[in-house]
């Protein structure tokens, strides 16, 4: 397993923040990152917090919990499958660090992690739906303490032993590791993401997908049901002394409540990312997706400390009159045309002076998606809204914010579709961007769209794939794991990529007289050893040539021959990256552009032969300063809702 290298400055991250702790004294405060770090701050005075010491696992770190009787030891969660258990040194350290304990039995990522009240034991959950119990002292798996049927999401230990799950498929489970036999299930029909015991040990709160926060009996009978967002409710924390708690919300919003679900306040801010939240000593440590914690004041919700730099992570990428529009965590959509610029003949393996560039500032939140046509591209939002932009860059159109991420855009020959994190599909007039009307839902987030004959197709988490117009559609497909991306070509053939680690292709037909698509040929094309993040399609329908991107970093290539009957057909990888293949799109039927989240961006191309070729190689970084300001570096400017920067 290759190791993320995104290289990150003297400060702060270099990915978005997916999970902040505080120690119990509250002095010390980590923050996890999809930079594959975890950074160890003092928060003695919230208002000026101090980096003292980066630790490093192999992917992307999800979670980070302090040892409640040795306080000086931090178990950290990650994608690398392994969890990590470190002696934190109390000053800065800039040695790297090496782990007093790695936990390395696990078959997925690891979601979470929560110490039992001895402070050796250690629960861990993780994607595969397993929740594990460890003795850390010596490394040992100790057992099995709870099984969901989808993702594994949380878990919380109370101050009495009683360890809490919650996952994907709705199920809230609890148990006492120690007494075998007295789990209490409970189960929901939206996913529960997110779980937190009251410090007394009376009271589970819990985060739906449908917006809801449940507070619990540790006999999960339901105390209060406390509507917070009209989006996922994803994190809860407790203040010490239990009489307020707060949630995250997909709203890009913190909610703060008193004991018995009275809000208190809520506060906005769309460079937070509130899939993570903690509380100590009356501060409010929230995740985001700039290079650092957000710091609230508890009472007030006042921010107290807030990132310095925004960062540069490519989300989406569409074509708009010959340039390459691609949209980063940031906000900006980069601008540029993917044919100029210098490079090495014959491979295009080196950059020479990078083309010109335009820098769109959007939104102060993350562009999440992107389509194009002719006279103008449509950027979707972390925030809920949709933006329109002429060709020159000129706002000419937003929606209101919808409070739902909007996960997908496609372009389709009646108008622009938009699909959300909550599975809708919403049809918006392209000039105005008003609604004009609404298709059956995904039952789970909508993570991709394509166009597709008259219509598009879609792909969701709830694994299926599906086709046709925005009301009558047709599932094409399901996968094993959630499905993050869909292309399409000549209006035959439609390929998906899949968390399941494969992609599958099919060469589909219209049947007139049920008005479905029916596959023809199907094939399941393998190759990648983890999650497949996006996929694109070039050639001809009669023989395609597929390209798919994965969290495994690589970069691969399927030729298709539909006479072959195989069933499965085993990729080559084409380059590599220093993180993961975030996105992708077709440039014309023999070139695509492919991005990675360490802000590199590849040319590729079909040769003489019909194999996939290196032709160019940009990077985020060096096409920002090439504008003429760096939108990741310097000094942060704001001006309405578009963030500009200048050059440090």
């Amino acid at each position: 397993m290759r190791t993320i290298d995104l290289r990150p400055g003297p400060t702060g991250h270099a990915a978005p923040v997916t999970d902040v702790a505080f120690r119990p004294d509250g002095t010390r405060l980590a923050t996890c990152s999809y930079d594959g770090t975890v950074l160890l701050w003092d928060v003695t005075t919230p208002a000026r917090p101090r980096q003292l010491t980066r630790l490093h696992h192999r992917r992307l770190v999800n979670a980070a919990r302090w040892n409640p009787v040795h306080t000086d030891l931090l178990a950290t969660a990650s994608a690398d499958k392994t969890v990590a258990v470190w002696r934190a040194p109390e000053g800065p350290d800039t040695r790297r660090q090496t782990p007093l304990t790695v936990l390395a039995r696990h078959t997925d990522d690891i979601n979470a992690v929560d110490w039992m009240p001895d402070g050796h034991r250690l629960i861990c959950v993780s994607e595969d739906g397993r929740a594990t119990l460890w003795d850390t002292r010596t490394g040992a798996f100790a057992g099995e303490v709870g099984s969901h049927a989808a993702h594994c999401m949380r878990v919380s230990v109370s101050r009495d032993g009683l360890v809490a799950t919650v996952g994907e498929d709705g199920m809230i489970a609890v148990c006492d590791p120690d007494r075998p036999g007295g789990t209490v299930v409970r189960h929901r029909a939206a996913s529960v993401e997110g779980c937190a015991w009251s410090h007394s040990g009376t009271t589970l709160a819990i985060t739906r997908d449908d917006g809801v926060v449940e507070l619990l009996t540790p006999e999960l009978a339901v105390r209060a049901t406390v509507t917070v967002a009209r989006t996922a409710a994803r994190s809860v924390a407790w203040a010490e002394d239990d009489t307020s708690f707060v949630v995250g919300a997909y709203d890009g919003a913190l909610h703060v409540f008193d004991a018995e679900g009275r809000r208190l306040h809520r506060v906005h801010d769309a460079r937070m990312w509130p899939r993570s939240a903690a509380v100590a000593r009356g501060v409010v440590a929230v995740g985001g997706f700039w290079n650092g914690p957000h710091l609230l004041d508890l009472a007030t919700g006042t921010p107290l400390a807030e990132p310095s730099a925004p960062n540069h992570g490519p989300n989406a990428m569409a074509v708009l009159d010959g340039e390459l529009l691609v949209g980063c965590d940031s906000g900006t959509v980069v601008a540029f045309h993917p044919d100029l610029g210098d490079t090495d003949d014959p491979d295009g393996a080196a950059l020479g002076a990078p083309p010109p560039v335009r820098l769109l500032p959007v939104s102060d939140s993350p562009v999440l998606s992107l389509a194009a046509d002719g006279q103008a591209f449509y950027a979707g939002t972390y925030a809920g809204q949709v933006h329109r932009r002429d060709a020159d860059g000129e706002p000419t159109a937003v929606t209101d914010r919808s409070d739902t991420p909007v996960t997908a855009l496609c372009r389709t020959a009646e108008g622009l579709v938009a699909g959300t994190y909550d599975g809708a599909l919403v049809a918006l007039d392209p000039v105005s961007l008003a609604e004009t009307g609404r298709g059956a839902p995904h039952d789970g987030s909508v993570k991709s769209l394509a166009p597709f004959g008259d219509g598009f197709a879609s792909a969701a988490t709830d694994r299926t794939t599906a086709a046709g117009g925005l009301r009558d559609r047709t599932t094409l497909w399901e996968h094993g794991n959630l499905v993050n991306a869909v292309a399409t070509l000549g209006g035959r053939v439609v390929a998906t990529a899949s968390r399941d680690h494969t992609v599958k292709v099919g060469l589909l037909e219209r049947s007139p007289e049920q008005d479905t698509w029916e596959p023809l040929h199907r094939r399941t094309l393998l190759g990648p050893d983890e999650s497949v993040k996006c996929v694109t399609l070039l050639g001809d329908p009669d023989r395609p040539v597929v390209l798919a991107g994965s969290y495994d970093f690589g970069l691969y290539r399927w030729r298709i021959d539909w006479d072959d009957d195989t069933g499965l057909g085993s990729g080559r990888r084409v380059d590599e990256f220093r993180q993961g293949v975030s996105c992708m799109c077709r440039l014309d039927a023999r070139r695509a552009a492919v991005a990675g989240w360490d802000g590199r961006i590849l040319v590729v191309g079909l040769d003489a032969e019909g194999e996939v070729r290196v032709l160019r190689r940009f990077d985020l970084d060096t096409l920002a300063l090439r504008a003429g300001k760096s939108i990741w570096a310097g000094k942060s400017l704001w001006s309405g809702n578009s963030l500009w920067a200048v050059a440090g």
